[in-house]
């Protein structure tokens, strides 16, 4: 078989190798010359693939080692018989860990504690089902808005609720359309005007989810809002002024865990192993690199807040990747510069690890109220 593959997949020799020949090329240059002798297509979200794209290839499997599908056209794929594979979840503890460490700026930045916020999460899927999951765990009121599954269990909210009580509002709904609840500006200018005084807003699901034209004008106005922004309209083009006016600006990186990343491209194979009717013969336990866990040594006589924070922060802190994003927009003098600076951010992406591959070690028996807390967001102890 013949396999050509987004350049930034890791682990494909490892997993994809024993079904064929692999190229390799930068997601967004993949297009219908690229596949035109291609058995198997595997890209990441950067790489837009429809059918007419695939129409003279014999490309009859489409993997996308992402949980988000909106860059392929599932409709047309699928009355062209072409299978199209998926890894939700893959990622979705990568963007919980980042939307706590922007709880965390932002409250170092104003002075109230995040955990005393009512958080409003809209979508309720992967990424917000685990948000809320660790949210609830560590002891923060939540408020949900996920409109179909509304529809079949109880406990959510509907936008305009969640936006009338929610001092911080994380996006992670897929991006849509069409259908009953498209999400294409679901934050339109309207709603944007509606968010209470010292709002925490954070989008880290699809640029066009909120408009990005009338954030731009909100903020030049309300200085009350603190915002981050990890996914952009029209990215990798970015408007340098509404990154200015964000206290948090990222270069689409929320799940950028190497973790996360791993288990997308083992979801990925198990799928085309499925499609080709393949036993599974390669584990991502047997092959994912530093198998060993990392270790975080503290003082058990810490405040049990100040070390979740602090656990928290050196595994990951937003401000390292805000600060090299700031630092190339202020170097870009054009458009052209903005874009390849940004795939440059996210192909030499630092190795980030997860919560749970760190080990909490104290000089003296951890308080178990402190133990659920770190436990709680991911910690082993």
């Amino acid at each position: 078989m013949h396999i050509v593959a987004d350049e930034n997949i890791p682990l494909l020799d490892e997993f994809m190798s024993g079904f064929g020949r692999i190229t390799r090329l930068p997601g967004r240059e993949i297009d219908s010359d690229s596949v035109r002798n291609a058995d198997v297509l595997l890209v990441r979200s950067v790489t837009l693939v429809s059918a007419p794209m695939l129409a003279d290839s014999p490309v009859r499997f489409v993997g996308t080692c992402t949980i988000g599908t909106d860059h392929l056209d599932l409709r047309g794929l699928a009355r062209a018989g072409i299978c199209v594979a998926s890894a939700p979840g893959c990622n979705a503890r990568g963007v919980v860990e980042y939307v706590l460490s922007c709880l965390l700026t932002f409250s170092e930045r104003t002075g109230i504690p995040w955990h005393r916020q009512v958080v409003g999460i809209v979508g309720a899927g992967q990424v917000g089902g685990r948000l809320a999951d660790t949210l609830g765990r560590l002891g923060v009121e939540y408020l949900l808005c996920d409109p179909p599954q509304a529809k079949h269990e109880t406990g959510y909210v509907d936008l305009e609720t969640l936006i009338e009580r929610a001092d911080v509002i994380s996006c992670h709904v897929p991006l849509t359309d069409s259908g009953q609840y498209p999400t294409h500006h679901l934050f339109n200018a309207r709603r944007l005007a509606r968010l209470r005084p010292g709002t925490w807003l954070i989008n880290s699901s699809r640029g066009p989810v909120i408009d990005n034209e009338a954030l731009t004008s909100l903020l030049r106005t309300r200085t009350d809002l603190q915002v981050a922004l990890d996914v952009w309209e029209h990215e990798p083009r970015v408007d340098p002024a509404l990154a200015a006016l964000c206290t948090l600006a990222t270069p689409h990186i929320a799940g950028y865990s190497l973790d996360g990343k791993l288990r997308g491209t083992e979801q990925i194979y198990q799928a085309l192993c499925s499609f080709l009717g393949e036993r599974i013969a390669i584990r991502l336990d047997d092959i994912a690199p530093s198998q060993g866990m990392g270790e975080l040594k503290v003082s058990a006589a810490t405040p049990g807040g100040w070390l979740l924070s602090k656990a928290l922060r050196l595994v990951y802190d937003v401000r390292d990747d805000d600060a090299r994003f700031r630092a190339m927009l202020g170097k870009a003098v054009s458009d052209r510069d903005i874009r390849s600076g940004f795939d440059l951010l996210r192909k030499a992406y630092p190795l980030r690890r997860e919560n749970a591959f760190y080990r909490v070690a104290t000089d003296a028996p951890m308080e178990h109220a402190v133990a659920d807390m770190l436990g709680a967001a991911g910690f082993k102890l």
